[in-house]
């Protein structure tokens, strides 16, 4: 098991060693193998990729993001160019976001609603707009649409489990209420706590996802 120390060590090396993150700007901090990531930013791609940096090292039980993200002069502009980059990104980058997903900008902040029928869908129309200039944040408030009934849904997850190796699925509890997952129990890494997460969001009807697994080294 690592000291805070490590870990601390461990993900400074691991944001240096990311190129898309200036990791001068970020101060890190962990207690009790929570970490918390502070400093700024000069896009929201950079504080998000310095995020799953964060995320990839072993020994981190929590990640708290306090940074604020600071746009030069050439990477400012106005809600009403920003929300045009917007809807001409989820045009070409995905081929389903149309008149399904709609985008409002706040002072640089995109807020996305709408439905989709899948969990990827959610995501992927995230993935489009994360790297377009101007960004400061995103809200994803797109809801998922349930067309299939449920009550296999608890099965579904137990067995993506297993078909993808978790070594610790056996200890992972799974609770469905209707269309609401809540997983919980010990893993003993980040990534296999991540992909349970991805399992039960994998699993056709589910809306919600409520991750309270425990990461134990």
């Amino acid at each position: 098991m690592k000291t805070d120390r490590q870990l601390k060590d461990d993900i400074t090396s691991e944001l240096r060693w990311e190129p898309s993150v200036n990791a001068e700007q970020i101060g890190v901090e962990v207690k009790d193998g929570v970490v918390t990531l502070a400093g700024q930013t000069d896009s929201y791609a950079e504080k998000w990729n310095a995020e799953q940096a964060a995320q990839r090292v072993s020994g981190v039980r929590a990640l708290a993001v306090t940074m604020d993200v600071k746009l030069a002069g050439p990477h400012r502009r106005s809600d009403s160019e920003i929300a045009a980059s917007a809807a001409g990104a989820l045009q070409w980058k995905t081929y389903w976001a149309n008149d399904t997903v709609k985008v409002v900008v706040e002072n640089g902040w995109l807020i996305l609603a709408g439905e989709v029928e899948w969990e990827y869908q959610r995501q992927e129309a995230a993935n489009a707009l994360r790297y377009l200039t101007g960004v400061k944040g995103i809200s994803n408030n797109i809801v998922i649409k349930t067309k299939v009934t449920v009550g296999s849904v608890k099965s579904d997850i137990e067995a993506a489990m297993k078909r993808r190796a978790i070594a610790d699925a056996a200890t992972i509890r799974v609770e469905v209420h209707g269309a609401d997952v809540t997983l919980s129990g010990t893993v003993k890494s980040w990534p296999e706590r991540e992909l349970a997460r991805y399992s039960a969001w994998s699993t056709a009807g589910v809306q919600n996802v409520v991750n309270n697994i425990v990461v134990s080294y």
